[in-house]
Formats: C-alpha cells, sequence, structure tokens
C-alpha cells in the first residue's frame, strides 16, 4: 500500500519536525518501511492538497497516510478531500496519527495515556500498531454542519451554503468562542493553558438560540444520561411517535462530539456514550448543553446574575477533568 508521510511543523509547540527526524523517520527505517513521500505542510490548507495530489499519483489504490499534527490539520485534511471536485470517489485513506498539536483530542481518546509512559514512545503508538501489521482501523463517523447565509431581498442573490465536517468535534457558544479567542494566544502560550485563558474572557456571556434533537437509529428517541441510574433513558419529551425535541436558550455551553470522548488527554468532556455507540455501532451526536435558565437560582438575564452562573460552570468543566465526573453533578 503506497505509503505517504506528511507532518504541520507549525503545529502545537513547533516540535513535529524534529519528533519525525528523530523518531519517526528512523523507526520506519528500521522496519524496512520506505515511505514514497515525505512531506512538510507550508500552509493552512495544504495538507489537504498533499494528500489529493498523493491520491492522484495512485489511482484506485487505498493508501496509508502517517499524519503528525493536531486536530485543526485532520479538520483540514477531511473538508479538503471532500470539496475537491471529482467524477468518483477517492479510494480509503488509512491514517497512523503522530499526536503533534496542542490538545490531540482524538489521539487522546484512541490512546489513553498514564503517567508511567514515555512521552516520546506515547506518541509513536499508532505508528508502531501500524508497523506491526497487527492493528484495528477504527472508520472515523463524520459530523457534517450546514451554514445557511443570511437571508436576502430579491433580486441579490445569498450567498451559497457552506459545509464544514466534523471527525472530532462541533461547538457553538463558550466551546466555539474559547476555540476563536485561543488562536490569538498560541504565539504567546502554545501549551493547553490558553484555553483556560480563553474561558475566562467569555465564560459570561450567554447564546440564544433553539435546537432541534432527532432521534438515532435504534432506540428511535432522543436519549438523555440520567445521573441516578448511570444510563441514557429515553427524554421526557421524546417518544416513537413524536420523537423531536425542541430547546430553547440561552445556551452557556454546547458541545457535540464524534469519536472522542476528550478534547484532551485529562478533559473527559463526553464520558458515556462513546462506550454506548461502540457497542451497537451507532453514528450519533453525543451532545453537552449547559442552559442557565433552568437554573433554580435564576431570576432574569443581568450582569450579576451572569457572573454567578460563571462560577457553576467552572464547577461543571472542572469536573470534567476528574474523569468526566460532571455528567453526574
Amino acid at each position: 500500500m503506497p505509503l505517504l508521510v506528511v507532518y504541520n511543523p507549525v503545529c502545537g509547540d513547533r516540535s513535529a519536525k524534529t519528533l519525525f527526524d528523530n523518531h519517526v523517520l528512523p523507526l520506519l527505517s528500521q522496519h524496512n518501511l520506505t515511505p514514497d513521500k515525505v512531506v512538510a505542510t507550508e500552509s493552512s490548507g495544504h495538507v489537504g492538497n498533499i494528500v489529493a495530489d498523493f491520491l492522484t499519483s495512485f489511482p484506485d489504490q487505498p493508501i496509508s497516510v502517517i499524519l503528525g499534527s493536531g486536530d485543526g490539520t485532520l479538520h483540514e485534511l477531511i473538508n479538503i478531500l471532500n470539496n475537491i471536485p471529482s467524477s468518483k470517489p477517492f479510494p480509503r485513506v488509512h491514517l497512523a496519527l503522530v499526536p503533534c498539536g496542542t490538545a490531540n483530542a482524538l489521539y487522546s481518546s484512541l490512546f489513553l495515556t498514564s503517567p508511567e509512559d514515555d512521552p516520546v514512545q506515547y506518541k509513536l503508538k499508532s505508528v508502531q500498531a501500524f508497523i506491526s501489521g497487527n492493528h484495528r482501523s477504527v472508520p472515523l463517523n463524520l459530523a457534517i454542519s450546514v451554514i445557511s447565509p443570511p437571508r436576502v431581498a430579491p433580486p441579490a442573490k445569498a450567498a451559497p451554503k457552506q459545509f464544514s465536517i466534523s471527525a472530532v468535534v462541533a461547538s457553538t457558544a463558550l466551546h466555539a468562542s474559547i476555540l476563536h479567542d485561543s488562536e490569538a494566544l498560541r504565539e504567546t502560550d502554545p501549551t493547553m493553558e490558553r484555553f483556560k485563558t480563553a474561558a475566562f474572557q467569555n465564560i459570561t456571556r450567554w447564546y440564544y438560540a433553539t435546537v432541534e434533537l432527532f432521534a438515532r437509529k435504534g432506540p428511535e428517541v432522543v436519549e438523555v444520561y440520567d445521573p441516578a441510574t448511570g444510563t441514557f433513558v429515553s427524554h421526557e419529551s421524546s417518544t416513537e411517535d413524536e420523537p423531536i425535541v425542541d430547546l430553547v436558550g440561552p445556551f452557556a455551553y454546547f458541545l457535540s462530539t464524534v469519536n472522542v470522548d476528550r478534547l484532551e488527554p485529562a478533559f473527559r468532556i463526553t464520558p458515556k456514550a462513546k462506550d454506548l455507540l461502540q457497542e451497537d455501532g451507532t453514528a450519533a451526536l453525543d451532545l453537552v448543553m449547559i442552559r442557565p435558565m433552568r437554573d433554580p437560582s435564576y431570576v432574569m438575564d443581568s450582569e450579576e446574575a451572569r457572573k454567578a452562573f460563571a462560577e457553576k460552570i467552572g464547577a461543571v468543566l472542572g469536573a470534567a477533568y476528574q474523569d468526566g465526573a460532571h455528567v453526574n453533578l
């Protein structure tokens, strides 16, 4: 199977090139594996073009890609391949991940870490599995977000809809604001601490919106986690005859994941449904929502109310660092 090695030299703490030169490429050489191509990305979105060009060099053949990056580069890869015009589907792409980003949510969910792990050897687990040939491929579920443009009055024409494909997380409200604002902090703080800094900058904001929840295949109803029983149960507003659930904001936190149960090695934000969905193979979103108006102490929306509720959000999200204990609050 053709082998491409590609890494993002500026992701995370910018150590990807050193990791690949000193460990990944020598490891491949030790096992008599010579990549057909080794490339470093040069700009945002470049990874998708690299992989697309490689696919055209080996038409109708599945390929293997050793990808050194964070979740953002993987997101770019999937979206660019999806948007490239093609008369037929691309062949299957097998990925061996090397975590070089800041948080590495997908890698952290596939390969749990422990204090005893050697940091370099931990980052090589996926490559080691690839080399051994004794590995299990994990198919990625993909979540598609359709972003509609604002309405315009005729004769003006609205801009086309945009599509974004997620293999890790899709969010709005606080989490989306954290990701947005943390980019401005990357140069001064390449560590995960910048996410906490960005969180404090946005934690008093509320987001007014409505959401419709649809049932997944199998139970045919929307399910909600019940801390009392430790299981998912039917949402009180969802039945087989009328499964759709309508929820009204505001939302302080609204996040969905696929394929992962954590966003950082210790931040296990969706700890339950990943195991449940793996049992029956169902593709579904795992949602975490915080709605401040459900707080029994809520009286009215005010600056004081938002500051007070921010302390509760902090407590909830802080418990996610305790192996996902927030779902039991």
